[in-house]
C-alpha cells in the first residue's frame, strides 16, 4: 500500500477516534520487536488521526516481560499470549482489554543475491541446515523455542550447536547474513524484511512452520485507558491490514 493510499484508508478511522482525541495523551508502549515494522509505518497515522502521541520501546519479549515483571510502567503492552497471561494474572494488564492485533511466521533470511536453498520441505529444510556453514537465531527471542523443537524434531540439534551464532541484538537475527557471520539466519519473517542487505528465501516448511502470536493489552492504572485502547483498535482496524500484509504479518 503506498503512504497517500493508507492516509485515506486511515481516514475512516478518524470519526471513531474523534472521541478519545478531545484530550490529547502521550501513550507509552513497549512492544516486541516482531511488530516494529507494522507499528512504525502505522504509528504517524494514528498520531495524526487522534493527536496523541505513541513513545514506543521495543526489544526481545522475553527481556521485555522480565523488566515488566520487575516493575517497568506502560500504558500498553504488545508481546505474546502466554506473557499477556502471566501479566494479567499479576494485575498489570486489565483482562477486558486484551487483543490478538497480529502473528506472524518464521523465515529464513540470506544475504542479498546469494543462492536460495530448498525450503519446499523438511527433508531439504534439514539438508540446507546441514549444508550451511554457519547458522544464527536470537538466543531469547520468540522463534527460539520453536526452532530449538524443530532441530530436535530432524535430528540435526547437536550437529547445529559448533556453527550457530545466538544473537543477543535485538530484532538483529537476520543482520548477521550482511555481516558475513552466518550463511543463514532464522528468525520471524517481519524481522527479516526491514533489514537492509538481507533477503528472505521464505518461510519455514509448511509442515515445520508455527506462527507467533502478539497480544496487546492495556494497564489497568492507565490514566489515559480509552487513549490506549484507540490505539489497540487503531491496529485492528481494516485500515490496518494493508500495512501488516508489507510488513510480513497477519492479523492477529
Amino acid at each position: 500500500m503506498t503512504i497517500s493510499s493508507l492516509k485515506v484508508a486511515v481516514l475512516g478511522l478518524a470519526a471513531t477516534l474523534a472521541a478519545a482525541a478531545a484530550n490529547a495523551a502521550e501513550i507509552k508502549v513497549i512492544s516486541s520487536v516482531g511488530v516494529k515494522a507494522a507499528l512504525e509505518q502505522l504509528k504517524p497515522h494514528f498520531e495524526g488521526a487522534t493527536e496523541h502521541k505513541l513513545v514506543i520501546t521495543y526489544g526481545t519479549a522475553v527481556p521485555l516481560k522480565r523488566q515488566i515483571d520487575a516493575g517497568e510502567t506502560f500504558d500498553v503492552v504488545i508481546l505474546t499470549p502466554a506473557m499477556l497471561e502471566d501479566l494479567t494474572k499479576q494485575g498489570k494488564i486489565a483482562p477486558d482489554s486484551k487483543a490478538d492485533v497480529a502473528k506472524v511466521g518464521i523465515g529464513v533470511a540470506i544475504r542479498a543475491g546469494a543462492a536460495k536453498p530448498d525450503l519446499g520441505t523438511p527433508e531439504s529444510f534439514k539438508q540446507a541446515l546441514l549444508d550451511a556453514k554457519s547458522i544464527a537465531y536470537a538466543k531469547e527471542g520468540q522463534s527460539t523455542a520453536i526452532l530449538v523443537r524443530i532441530f530436535e524434531r530432524l535430528g540435526i540439534a547437536e550437529e547445529l550447536k559448533a556453527k550457530t551464532v545466538l544473537e543477543t541484538r535485538s530484532g538483529l537475527a537476520a543482520a548477521n547474513v550482511v555481516e558475513g557471520k552466518a550463511e543463514l539466519a532464522f528468525t520471524l519473517i517481519s524481522e527479516i524484511l526491514p533489514i537492509s542487505g538481507a533477503e528472505l528465501a521464505g518461510p519455514l516448511p509448511p509442515a515445520l512452520q508455527s506462527h507467533v502470536v502478539f497480544t496487546a493489552g492495556v494497564a489497568p492504572g492507565t490514566k489515559d485507558a480509552p487513549a490506549a485502547k484507540s490505539f489497540i483498535d487503531f491496529f485492528k482496524a481494516p485500515a490496518a491490514l494493508p500495512v501488516l500484509k508489507t510488513a510480513g504479518m497477519e492479523p492477529g
